[in-house]
């Protein structure tokens, strides 16, 4: 409401003065309203972090087993469990030590010290002390220390960028605004904590300060909780399904071996091996691993991963919701269109009095290393003129027509007017809005035609300037707006825009073909955001452009039932973009969320997978993301989108084979003994299998390449089970098949007297290496991969049947994992029994194939 109030108002309502507040009243206002900081959450202990660690009943199934063998006396076997459940713990605590910094990066970017008034005097007092009533004398170069309310300006601009998405600074005002509800970016007399002022200097009235700010309510909906990408989501879902089968699966053995009479120590036994069967030991490290590798595979496409999940998240977003202003676009003007009314006057060197306008009017400043500093539009104008001139051109018109008076911008007149020596006489320059400039004018008669161009540039989203001049025999003894501009001579426009990234426009065709919708929010002008909108390929035809202000009068049903066919939303609020991202959410959307500055902080936390640039992006944006554009460009997220795929596939792989090989040794533990075999397993022959048999080629399937229609078909259902597509029905045929081939060498072995147990070991693990080699892909067999395509999957096979050799052949493994030297004759038969899996999955596809065929 601030921004309503005229100044006497907003005196009146915060009971303070021209000469500002007492030292006693700012103690006492500073006990009411606290410092003007960023308040953070509450951090979660150490304790609590760890303790988290063990809640999942999985784990404490691993630390029942280990108990329970402790007890029994197989040390051995409780220790490598212990072992286990320890590291899979540390793991997940390091990941979640990593504590957010979202909250005080928003400290860092506020300023540390402001210019008070307090007594009556202007005095230096940090920034943490300011309260409302405060008066705060603020120029160029200064961060805004609160939310203030302008009551004294003087060609005041300020960069809003980073929390408005507007690329242009805004110039400041004294005026009253009518509008209640308007957005942040038409607030023209408030300044914002944390904005910078980058022209002119003035006073402002402090009306807010800490969380009450406009950063601050930013800050309060970064205290949202992060969404699980998901991977987590589906892992979570199948961790509890999983917990609740092997309860009933050991308690139905337990029970049954009781009612046969069996030993209870032994049925508890056998009951405690099949638990560690069940449970995936070596899953969760697994897709760690495969997730840590995608991610340093990612760098090296300009794409950094701060949380390791979000690493195949790309693969199942639907949305990309994504910021304008440094993302689609460049985050600085570029002129791209220009009428020169001047073409036929020369000045000096054929310059026209057009190019000398914008090379002489402006308070750019060149340093020695040619950077410009200055005012973003002025510098664009700047770079145009020596761009179609030269660098030498502009510094011979720099030293031949020095200046030697201005009438400064402001934001009444919206122009600015610089006076020139010229020959005997004085060039008078001027730059401004067209409607200020035209009113200027000497020749009426072209005022028509340059308001109809100015109106269709507008239309197409550039921003407008006119240029004039004129030559004056004398100055004025005043140099002032009335004694100097009048009369000029028209002499043309400009028009500038935040251009679009060149490479963007394919970026977002790649992600239409990979069916992902590209949608521009922004805190930026309606006309200009539906102009890039369209160049881009993002607003169709069919498809809508809403402001913030329609955004809020909206019913969220409203909102529900049309957010699908809406493609931009400008002048938009913090509070709308996350509104936005969760109303998509609920529509069982997974969303990405593109920004780079404070005000896409709460999105891009509340997003399934947050995107922040590296290079233009605060350090609020990327704190509160989980990946980082290293390049800021869009196209990386299609890249990254084609890795994430591949990833989750590979992730899917090695989840369809660990889970093939425990269905295995979950059949063979929980059917011989109901057989009236012997318990086929000891815990630590599955131990074995689960991390050696299992890890070693499990962790090499996630260098798979990526299918070849990757890219074409639909992102993933957000309800889709990690088991679809077959992947069930695969776990357990193939888990049952091998399973019979384990039984049914385990009832030879004992039928001819032979080392049945190490038998049933080494058959249950070279069958699970054929099928590792079987799986690498869904589509195409062995002989078309090639197997050397995988180089580090054939290495990993190769040592893991090395390592299996070893126990069985090397006496100390004999003794630590209970082995027994086989025969030759022995090995024979388990090296031909565990050939029977690889070619059943090889047919598999096969027959796969043959009824897709049929189908079409």
């Amino acid at each position: 409401m601030w921004h309503t109030l005229n100044s006497a108002e907003v005196f009146a309502l915060t009971g303070s003065s021209v000469e500002g507040l007492s030292s006693a009243e700012a103690f006492v206002r500073i006990s009411k309203y606290g410092p003007n900081e960023i308040l953070e959450k509450e951090k979660k202990p150490v304790w609590k972090i760890i303790l988290n660690q063990f809640n999942n009943f999985m784990i404490l199934v691993l630390i029942a087993a280990a108990v329970i063998s402790g007890v029994i006396g197989d040390l051995t076997d409780s220790l490598i469990i212990l072992v286990i459940v320890i590291l899979n713990a540390l793991v997940g605590f390091v990941q979640e030590y990593r504590a957010e910094k979202v909250i005080e990066a928003l400290k860092e970017m506020t300023a540390l010290n402001a210019i008070v008034k307090r007594n009556g005097y202007y005095v230096l007092l940090p920034s943490s002390n300011l309260v409302p009533g405060d008066i705060v004398l603020l120029e160029t170069g200064n961060a805004i220390p609160a939310d203030i309310r302008w009551i004294e300006t003087h060609n005041i601009r300020v960069d809003e960028s980073a929390l408005t998405g507007e690329s242009a600074a805004t110039d400041k005002s004294v005026e009253s605004i009518v509008d209640l509800s308007a957005p942040p970016g038409d607030r023209t007399n408030m300044g914002f904590k944390g904005t910078i002022v980058t022209n002119g200097r003035g006073v402002g009235l402090v009306v807010s300060t800490g969380m009450d700010s406009e950063i601050g309510k930013i800050a309060t909906l970064l205290q949202e909780e992060s969404t699980d990408t998901p991977l987590q989501k589906r892992m979570a879902e199948f961790s509890k399904k999983l917990s609740f089968i092997i309860l009933l699966i050991c308690l139905i053995l337990f029970v049954v071996g009781l009612l046969r009479g069996e030993e209870p120590i032994e049925m508890l036994l056998i009951s405690v091996s099949l638990a560690v069967a069940a449970i995936p030991e070596a899953l969760p490290a697994l897709i760690t691993i495969a997730l840590a590798k995608g991610a340093r595979r990612l760098v090296k496409l300009n794409a950094l991963i701060r949380k390791l999940p979000a690493v195949e998240s790309l693969g199942s977003v639907t949305y990309i919701c994504s910021d304008k202003t440094g993302t689609l676009t460049m985050n600085r003007m570029k002129v791209v269109d220009v009428w020169d009314a001047t073409q036929s006057i020369g000045l000096i060197n054929k310059l026209t009095p057009f190019y000398a306008a914008l090379s002489l009017n402006h308070d750019v400043k060149i340093e020695k290393d040619r950077k410009k500093t200055g005012d973003p539009t002025e510098i664009a104008l700047l770079e145009f003129a020596i761009k179609k001139t030269s660098l030498d051109t502009y510094l011979k018109v720099v030293a031949d027509f020095p200046r030697v008076e201005e009438v400064p911008f402001d934001s009444t007149r919206k122009c600015m007017s610089t006076i020139h020596i010229f020959n005997d006489q004085f060039l008078v320059l001027i730059k401004g809005a067209t409607e200020s400039v035209t009113a200027l004018l000497e020749q009426n008669n072209k005022i028509e035609k340059i308001t109809a161009l100015s109106d269709t540039w507008a239309t197409n989203g550039l921003r407008v300037m006119a240029l004039g001049y004129k030559v004056i025999d004398r100055l004025p003894e005043t140099i002032s707006a009335t004694t100097i501009e009048y009369d000029f001579n028209f002499a043309g426009l400009v028009g500038m825009m935040d251009p679009a990234r060149e490479e963007v426009k394919q970026a977002i065709q790649d992600c239409k073909t990979a069916g992902i919708k590209s949608v521009m929010i922004t805190g930026d002008h309606p006309a200009t955001a539906a102009v890039i909108a369209r160049q881009l390929g993002i607003l169709q035809e069919h498809e809508q452009v809403i402001t913030g202000r329609e955004l809020r009068e909206m019913t969220p049903e409203k909102l529900n039932n049309c957010i699908e066919h809406i493609s931009v939303y400008a002048r938009v609020s913090p509070e709308q973009k996350l509104t936005i991202v969760k109303v998509l959410q609920s529509k069982k959307h997974f969303v990405a969320m593109t920004g780079d500055g404070v005000n896409d902080a709460p999105a891009l936390k509340a997003a399934d997978i947050g995107v922040a640039m590296g290079i233009m992006g605060t350090d609020v944006s990327k704190e509160a993301s989980r990946m980082i554009l290293l390049d800021d460009n869009f196209a990386t997220i299609v890249k990254a989108v084609r890795e994430g795929r591949r990833i989750y596939d590979n992730i899917r792989k090695f989840v369809k084979y660990i889970l093939t090989c425990n269905m295995a040794e979950i059949l063979t533990i929980f059917m011989a003994p109901l057989l009236g075999l012997p318990i086929p397993l000891l815990p630590i022959h599955i131990l074995w299998i689960n991390l050696v048999t299992d890890g070693l080629p499990g962790l090499a399937l996630a260098e798979e390449k990526a299918e070849k229609d990757i890219m074409k078909r639909p992102p993933r259902k957000t309800d889709e089970s990690l088991f679809a597509g077959g992947t069930s029905y695969h776990i357990l045929s193939v888990g049952m098949l091998m399973a019979a081939v384990t039984i049914g060498v385990q009832v030879f072995a004992l039928e001819q007297n032979y080392h049945w147990q190490t038998m049933v070991f080494t058959v249950l693990s070279l069958s699970q290496l054929g099928h590792v080699l079987a799986i690498r892909s869904e589509k195409e067999f062995l002989y078309q991969q090639g197997i050397f395509t995988n180089i580090r999957l054939f290495s990993s096979v190769l040592f893991t049947f090395l390592l299996q050799m070893l126990v069985i052949y090397i006496p100390a493994a004999n003794e630590i994992l209970k082995t027994e030297p086989l025969s030759a004759e022995e090995l024979a038969i388990c090296m031909l029994a565990s050939a029977v899996v690889f070619h059943a999955v090889e047919l598999e596809k096969r027959l796969k194939i043959m009824w897709t065929k049929v189908v079409r």
